[in-house]
């Protein structure tokens, strides 16, 4: 009998073509109702994405199905380690921020499931090496002061992050070096010379297809045309990985399934990657280039490729290698629901990492939102140009909640690069402050408190039903009710921008709603007064439940002044009438004034 690794709900297929569906389908146990209870359960295969399934059917049997609660894994959420060459830039916090708005919406959607989420620093390999050379330190100072860099960015952006993870941990390195001594067993790396085009700043050969000559104002140049780095001429002998063993598996899964990889785009790209056969990949440099990394086992000549040290790290945060040191519920949690990256480093996450997983028997990542970048004045950013938008800066200056707002709210559709703009960052602040902060203001102020029958807005589910019956307001409730179902069908698509957008378009209508009602009016009857308040404090509570992943600290100081209990703020109380409201504080400014921005 086959054993279930972490992560596996059931006995895995061992056929071959089973085994290659395997990583598109769920293999799950139904019971046959009215059936012998001593006859076995029919087994089905689901398929993944569920679209054999009703929508309707999809969402009971997500919320409610006591067989999916007992067989469903932990979420588990990854973003890139990130490079502690340099300080943070505007995309790493964009990177962490889209984890953390996934994450949130997790735990809030399902409470009694554990959700992990893992980012951290990525530190071997040449360009630390070269960089702590350069900085006249040894490269384990050199990582330990910039890694706290991250490490603060993402305390600093208010992540919720469950570990964050060094790869100059012990724990990695034994799990690197696990790794590699499984595949070394299965025959899957072998010695041989190789050459290539090398790129220090990717850290990564590339072939004579993805290299081109360019002009430059120092004179010709060679450099990759995924990334646009500088390549240089190598020959040495390494370590390779059968990487080419795994095109046709590889291929088989994302022809099967569009919706592995997000956005569609990404998902063409990497069809396209695997359009010619893979070369085998290098995965170590000689010792004498780079000595900074993993040791190869049982060769000291030769250190571990960077990428296949850090690609490892995934499977590290949930305690690889299994059963030794780790908790259950951490290794039960692979394999991760969504891995999170940018969409220069596709080719490793799409294409390296599942060949390597495949070649070790282990499931596959469940999907891969590959973002896009974030420039600056239409260029991206660079340390030689100058023009490195620093988030640790934006945050002091706007507060956190209105960056992520804004990288949310513009940069949520992954499609395009995105411009970095203080104007824009301008323009969507004042958004926000207008359509939620100064809302709440409006509908709490003395002038329609007053206009009430007992002096003070109820809440009763019996008003907020009555509101249907007015022309004004039967709109506003009729969103209302699908509300929370929207934006978590857009989040569970990772349509960022999109849910944002449902809750936005919610909020400019019930400010135009006031407009139009006038409350304040003596001419609008006390009656009505207390529908349009009641369901304006409905609304900004069900709007503050769903906000929660997007700017955490708002969406709970709006809650607070809400009076709405700490225990009822999860998702299953943010339908119309879904939860109470206790006692309001009127004068509660959700947002300062903040103090000039410096040139």
């Amino acid at each position: 009998m086959h054993i279930a690794r972490p992560g596996q709900l059931c006995l895995r297929p061992r056929h071959p073509v089973q085994l290659r569906l395997f990583h598109t389908l769920l293999y799950i146990p139904l019971q046959i109702h009215g059936g012998s209870s001593t006859h076995p359960p029919m087994l089905c295969w689901l398929h993944r994405s569920n679209r054999l399934i009703s929508t309707n059917t999809r969402l009971l049997y997500r919320r409610y199905s006591s067989v999916e609660q007992v067989l469903e894994k932990p979420f588990y959420v990854t973003t890139p380690i990130f490079y502690p060459n340099a300080v943070p830039h505007i995309g790493h916090l964009y990177t962490i921020v889209t984890a953390d708005i996934i994450a949130r919406h997790a735990r809030l959607t399902r409470p009694d499931r554990p959700v992990y989420f893992m980012t951290g620093t990525d530190e071997h390999g040449l360009k630390i090496q070269k960089a702590a050379k350069e900085k006249g330190l040894e490269p384990s100072v050199f990582c330990d002061q910039l890694s706290e860099h991250f490490r603060a960015l993402a305390e600093k952006a208010d992540t919720s992050h469950t570990r964050f993870l060094r790869t100059t941990e012990q724990a990695h390195h034994e799990a690197v070096q696990d790794v590699w001594r499984k595949l070394d067993a299965k025959g899957l790396i072998y010695k041989g010379s190789h050459q290539g085009w090398y790129s220090i700043s990717d850290e990564c050969f590339y072939t004579d297809s993805q290299i081109k000559r360019v002009d430059t104002p120092v004179g010709p140049s060679v450099v990759s045309i995924e990334t646009g780095s500088t390549v240089e001429w190598m020959e040495e002998e390494n370590y390779k990985f059968r990487l080419s063993a795994f095109r046709d598996a590889l291929l088989e899964r994302y022809q099967t399934d569009a919706r592995v990889i997000f956005p569609p785009h990404q998902h063409s790209v990497v069809l396209d990657m695997l359009s010619s056969p893979l070369e085998d990949l290098s995965i170590s440099r000689p010792r004498s280039r780079l000595h900074w990394g993993i040791p190869v086992p049982n060769d000291p000549d030769h250190t571990m490729y960077v990428w296949f040290d850090a690609l490892t790290v995934y499977l590290t945060a949930t305690g690889y290698p299994w059963g030794k040191n780790s908790a259950k519920d951490v290794m039960s949690a692979w394999p991760p629901n969504l891995q999170i990256i940018g969409k220069d480093i596709v080719r490793f996450h799409a294409i390296y990492f599942p060949a390597m997983l495949l070649a070790l028997d282990f499931p596959l990542p469940q999907r891969l939102l590959a973002h896009s970048h974030w420039t600056v004045n239409r260029l991206k950013m660079s340390k030689s140009i100058g023009n490195v938008a620093d988030p640790i800066q934006a945050i002091d200056i706007y507060g956190v909640d209105l960056v992520r707002y804004y990288l949310a709210r513009v940069g949520g559709h992954f499609k395009n690069d995105v411009d970095w703009s203080i104007e824009q960052l301008e323009k969507f602040t004042f958004e926000l402050q207008s359509l939620l902060g100064n809302f709440y203001l409006r509908i709490n102020s003395a002038a329609i408190r007053k206009r009430l029958p007992q002096g003070a807005p109820a809440s009763s589910s019996s008003i907020l039903e009555s509101c249907r019956d007015l022309p004004e307001l039967r709109d506003i409730v009729s969103d209302l009710v699908r509300l929370s179902l929207d934006v978590d069908a857009h989040l569970s698509e990772l349509r960022v921008a999109d849910a944002l957008d449902e809750i936005i378009k919610q909020l400019q209508a019930a400010n135009q709603m006031l407009t139009v009602t006038e409350p304040w009016s003596k001419n609008t009857p006390s009656e009505k007064v207390e529908q349009i308040c009641a369901l304006s404090l409905e609304l900004l509570r069900i709007c503050g439940i769903l906000l929660q992943p997007f700017t955490p600290s708002k969406a709970t100081q709006l809650l607070d002044a809400l009076g709405v209990p700490a225990d009822k703020r999860g998702w299953t109380q943010a339908g119309f009438c879904g939860g109470p409201i206790g006692s309001v504080q009127p004068s509660v400014k959700l947002f300062q004034p903040r103090p000039p921005v410096p040139e």
